[in-house]
Formats: C-alpha cells, sequence, structure tokens
C-alpha cells in the first residue's frame, strides 16, 4: 500500500488517483501506524511553506515522516511537499522544514512571471532508479519559490527558469519532485512509476 500523507494541504485525490492508474493500493491517510505501515509514502503539497509545517506539528504528522524517512522505505514529496524536505525556506517569513535534505527555499527573484507556471523541459544532471529507460521531457510546474540544496549529489534534475531551477532531488530513498507528475502526461507518470517500482509491491 501507497500512504498518500494528508495533513490538511494537498491535492490528495489527484495524487491517490495517479497512484492507482499505474496499478497501486493507494490510501489517503492521516493515521500514523498506517503511513509506516505503508510500502512507500508520497508527501504532496500546495499552499504555503509555513501553514504546511504548523500542520504537520499541529497534527503530529512530522514526527511519523521523519521516522518514515528514517525507516528506508521510499518517500516521495511533491511540489511544495518537495519544499518541506529541506531544512527551511523564507517564504513569508523563516520557517524551519524537515530538515531531511539540508538546504533552503527561497523565492523567485527578477523580472520575469512568479509564479514560475507551466510546461518546461527537464535535465538529468544527476543518476537515479527514477531515470531507468526514460528521457527528459516537459513537465509541469507550479510555484514562486524554489529550493537550494546545500549537497550537489542531492540534486537529480533541474530545469530551466531564467536560472537553473531544483526539480528533483534525492537521497538513498528519499526523493522529491518541485513539479507535478500526476499532471506531467506520460513522463511524469513515468517517473512517478519509477518511484512506485522501489516499493516493490506493484498489484494488478
Amino acid at each position: 500500500m501507497i500512504a498518500v500523507i494528508d495533513y490538511g494541504m494537498g491535492n490528495l485525490h489527484s495524487v491517490s488517483k495517479a497512484v492507482e492508474r499505474l496499478g497501486y493500493e493507494a490510501a489517503v491517510t492521516s493515521d500514523p501506524a498506517e503511513i509506516l505501515a505503508a510500502d512507500g509514502a508520497i508527501l504532496p503539497g500546495v499552499g504555503a511553506f509555513g501553514d504546511a509545517m504548523a500542520n504537520l506539528r499541529d497534527t503530529g504528522l512530522e514526527v511519523v515522516v521523519k521516522e518514515y524517512a528514517a525507516s528506508g522505505k521510499p518517500l516521495l514529496g511533491i511540489c511544495l511537499g518537495m519544499q518541506l524536505l529541506f531544512t527551511e525556506s523564507e517564504e513569508h517569513g523563516r520557517h524551519q522544514g524537515l530538515n531531511l535534505l539540508p538546504g533552503r527555499v527561497v523565492r523567485f527573484q527578477g523580472k520575469y512571471k512568479i509564479p514560475h507556471m507551466g510546461w518546461n523541459d527537464l535535465e538529468f544532471v544527476g543518476e537515479s532508479p527514477l531515470f531507468r529507460d526514460v528521457k527528459p521531457g516537459h513537465v509541469y510546474f507550479v510555484h514562486s519559490f524554489h529550493a537550494l540544496p546545500d549537497r550537489k549529489e542531492d540534486l537529480l534534475a533541474v530545469t530551466d527558469y531564467q536560472q537553473p531551477v531544483t526539480a528533483i532531488v534525492g537521497r538513498g530513498s528519499l526523493f522529491g519532485m518541485q513539479f507535478h507528475p500526476e499532471k506531467s502526461g506520460e513522463l511524469g507518470l513515468k517517473l512517478l512509476q519509477r518511484f512506485l517500482e522501489l516499493t516493490a509491491v506493484r498489484v494488478g
């Protein structure tokens, strides 16, 4: 079972439906025991970083997500969920994140359209099981803030939006995608499928 973690913020339905379309059982859940028992977990997110972290703390799920990550089972953060994996964010003040990956989240700066919204090319810059038999292409982004990983080796893919922008990060069985794989056509679903394959629990 794949747990889609419900902490009150996120496109839970579209993510869970994408998981099911790929042949896996998905459960949208905020139950700690169910999350910790899952074969893989997804942390989605839409909204503000500070509000998301407050919800995670208030529901007790901050500890659960950290415990899950420490278990070594596959965990994927999507969009805001990816940003939450980092140490801190400057969105509407300074907020501490989950600190599962060292780095910070900053606002786009420049005379160009913000938020970054639409289809952009991926460029793979690291090696990952997510990329097995996958060719780069266009995926769908919607964000005003972007992550700056401290460790070069945690950066797996970038896109260009007036500057190189972190698109995929990963270390061990922990991954993050700034774009929405569930809204990114064939390429997005292929990348999500590669993540799900790491759980080795395909059904159907």
